[in-house]
């Protein structure tokens, strides 16, 4: 059975109020009512002490006895208690709440001073005298040492249970106080925290289902909001990534369709004679040259799945990165002799050591300089050069060709992407060549920049450490 948070801190504000209402009706009572049954027991033992200090010797005579009884109606009217005067046999002499004198006098009976052992109060009829319980205290009455009678004090126990209802209807005030407090709490609860969980609940379950472009939308300013930021962000990365795949796919299919398609076409016009026999040499170019497109589309991909930051790993040594570029321009002889395309090298130094994997950054240099080849008029020139600045090497591959568009910059750097003069161009070309050059670049700690005009042309400038920022860091 699923409970939500929600109910269960109601479930929970319920508990506490139940068990807090019996604390209160129960333990708290009886803590309010024995405190106020010791202190009013110890306040009637002072009196009772007091009033057999002044009356020890002059209450027995009848005369006296009225006197006392009018001053004692006044103290026991004033304080809701009544008050007597027992003789040693139990006979009662004076009772402020009833005339008794002479004759009149009243016995207590099975009258025992000693019956409430070391306590000086009881609690009950006081020997059946009452028709209620009562508090009762007594103090002895002693003259020349000797005890005369006692003063016994008694008030309604029902008389201070009213006292202990009006403390204990304080508690249940302070209670429910309390509780309104804590369901204030819970209602906060509920739109702060409950609320904003539940327009995150429903985010994920969007997500779950494939709406990626669901966003959850909560107010600002607290770490639920920036978890929900957190889920916007990450779902749309999760379709752009969803999207990148299907582009993704899509252009690997046709990459890999193309040259199949044209290979299989030449190969059956070249098997049912379509083709006659003194031209399938031309044709088996065209073949050799579809295959080479497939094989270096391949070679790409297994190049860029073994560049993943998860996984990859340099083999960091120290090489000269200008003899680095001096070999690389060299493979490109044949097709800048015809193109008429020439090389401009500027180091700033006859060597320049850098600190890097040697065999990938072989191929960063490779790649920029075939695509300032593949992308430059024929009669021009590619400007190649190294400087360093602050422990870095920073080498650029700059051509004069037909520049890129600027909406296309931040493009370019996508698997597979070509710009539409790219796709006129460069035939071969599978639009992975830039993607593995910041794979490689990133993947090193380093970065890339391109900067480019529109028919004048383009520059790529990377950095590399050099042995000496890698010593000093």
């Amino acid at each position: 059975m699923h409970i939500s948070i929600f109910k269960k801190f109601l479930l929970l504000y319920i508990f506490v109020g139940c068990i807090g209402f019996i604390l209160i009706s129960n333990i708290c009572y009886s803590l309010d009512y024995r405190a106020i049954i010791e202190s009013k027991t110890e306040q009637m033992y002072n009196q009772a002490v007091s009033i057999s200090k002044d009356y020890a010797s002059t209450y027995f005579s009848d005369e006296k006895i009225r006197l006392i009884r009018s001053e004692m109606i006044t103290v026991a009217s004033a304080s809701g208690e009544r008050i007597m005067f027992i003789d040693t046999d139990g006979n009662i002499l004076m009772d402020t709440s009833r005339d008794i004198t002479g004759q009149n006098s009243v016995r207590l009976n099975d009258f025992d001073y000693t019956r409430s052992g070391s306590r000086y109060s009881q609690s009950g009829r006081f020997f059946d005298y009452f028709s209620e319980d009562m508090l009762s205290v007594m103090a002895p009455i002693t003259n020349a040492y000797t005890v005369k009678g006692y003063v016994a004090i008694h008030i309604p126990l029902g008389t201070l249970r009213s006292q202990v209802y009006t403390t204990f209807n304080t508690n249940y005030v302070t209670f429910i106080i309390m509780m309104m407090l804590i369901l204030l709490f819970v209602a906060f609860y509920f739109i702060m925290i409950h609320r904003p969980l539940k327009a995150i609940i429903k985010g994920v379950d969007e997500y779950s289902k494939g709406n990626l472009d669901y966003r959850i939308d909560l107010a600002p300013g607290d770490e639920l909001h920036r978890l929900g930021a957190s889920l916007n962000y990450m779902s749309s990365e999760i379709n752009e990534m969803d999207k990148f795949q299907q582009k993704f796919i899509s252009n690997i299919s046709h990459d890999f369709r193309s040259p199949l398609t044209s290979i299989k076409g030449y190969l059956e016009a070249m098997s049912d004679g379509t083709i006659p026999p003194e031209l399938h040499q031309k044709y088996i170019g065209i073949v050799l040259f579809e295959t080479e497109r497939l094989t270096k589309l391949t070679n790409n991909l297994l190049t860029l799945n073994d560049l993943d930051p998860k996984s990859v790993r340099l083999n960091y040594s120290d090489f000269d990165i200008n003899d680095v570029i001096r070999h690389t321009i060299e493979t490109f002889e044949g097709v800048c002799t015809e193109k008429k395309i020439t090389f401009k090298l500027t180091f700033s130094s006859r060597q320049l050591m850098v600190h890097a994997d040697m065999e990938k950054i072989q191929q960063v240099v490779y790649n920029l300089v075939d695509n300032a080849v593949k992308f430059s008029h024929p009669d021009s020139f590619i400007a190649i050069s190294t400087t360093t600045k602050n422990g870095r090497a920073f080498i650029s591959v700059k051509d004069n060709g037909i520049g890129i568009p600027k909406d296309d910059l931040k493009k370019i750097w996508e698997r597979f992407y070509k710009t539409d003069n790219s796709r006129g161009r460069d035939k071969k070309g599978s639009g992975l060549g830039l993607a593995i050059v910041r794979e490689i670049i990133q993947t090193h700690g380093e970065r890339i920049d391109v900067i480019s005009t529109e028919g004048v042309g383009t520059e790529f400038v990377f950095s590399l450490k050099t042995p000496k920022s890698t010593s000093s860091s």
